[in-house]
């Protein structure tokens, strides 16, 4: 059986500016090592594996996988699936809105025009972080820890410490250690001047499995719980864009919406079909 994949830039701005994605067709037929050793050969930070779902209404289910591991949820996976699953001819049964099944449950994603968003799941961990992690966290990040304004868990899959700093310079200026024996996963906001087309600057640290500390290019799922926090502590009231990626070269987009209701958010971004294949091997059980 031969396995159709795609490539997806997603939350992008342009063409090779985002978050790079491998989606493999055909899941069902793969165990976790054959996932997982695909994954590793495509290099990118996650790949994900579409699948039939095994629940009633959901439209697809997903499996993501980063070099080292599976995760129940992660953002740019989840628009990037999406993504392939309507470009090869999926259709929703809910129209506009699509249904994922993944690790965490069933997450509800928006078509809206170019853009796709999905509905921020609840988080497994909140609260401030303790005092020796906070210390942890400054010597990573080589800061002061008074720089720090604040530092919580935000943790929706991928174990996510939230760091605020004062500004998006701030954040820019970060220049973190380069290794790390322990698994951390580390995210940093900070404020734009008021009036200008992006409203927050994003950056994700995490140890990969050797404890390299890596810098993702855009993370869905930190965008997802910093939204939550940022609302939920009076911060934003009201739908902005993030930046992510531009310490790395990127230009990555995040747009987040609120509904009025219920302060639900919604994690948007655009996604692009970068390039299409099959992987021919795996018909000869390799």
């Amino acid at each position: 059986m031969d396995h159709g994949f795609a490539m997806v830039d997603v939350f992008h701005n342009g063409p090779f500016t985002g978050n790079p994605l491998a989606v493999v067709f055909g899941g069902e037929a793969l165990d976790t090592m054959a996932m997982q050793a695909i994954t590793r050969w495509f290099n990118l930070s996650e790949t994900a594996f579409l699948l039939p779902p095994t629940v009633p209404g959901a439209d697809y289910r997903v499996r993501i996988f980063t070099l080292d591991r599976e995760l129940p949820f992660a953002g740019h996976p989840t628009l990037g699936a999406c993504h392939a699953w309507l470009a090869a001819g999926g259709v929703p049964a809910g129209g506009d809105t699509i249904v994922q099944q993944c690790g965490l449950g069933e997450v509800p994603i928006r078509r809206t025009g170019e853009l796709l968003a999905f509905a921020a799941p609840p988080r497994l961990r909140t609260g401030p972080v303790a005092a020796e992690t906070r210390a942890e966290v400054a010597a990573l990040l080589r800061l002061d820890p008074a720089a720090i304004v604040d530092c919580v868990w935000a943790d929706n899959g991928p174990g996510w410490i939230a760091v605020l700093l004062d500004s998006a310079e701030a954040v820019l200026a970060v220049d973190p250690v380069r290794y790390h024996a322990e698994r951390i996963e580390i995210g940093l906001v900070g404020p734009h001047p008021q009036g200008g087309a992006v409203d927050w600057e994003i950056r994700t640290l995490f140890s990969d499995a050797f404890g390299g500390i890596v810098e993702d290019p855009i993370t869905g799922s930190f965008n997802a719980a910093v939204a939550q926090w940022l609302f939920e502590t009076g911060r934003v009231t009201h739908g902005y864009v993030a930046a992510q990626g531009t310490a790395i070269g990127r230009d990555g987009r995040v747009r987040v919406e609120f509904e009025a209701d219920t302060g639900q958010a919604w994690i948007g971004g655009r996604t692009l079909t970068i390039a299409e294949g099959s992987l021919p091997a795996l018909a000869a059980g390799s």
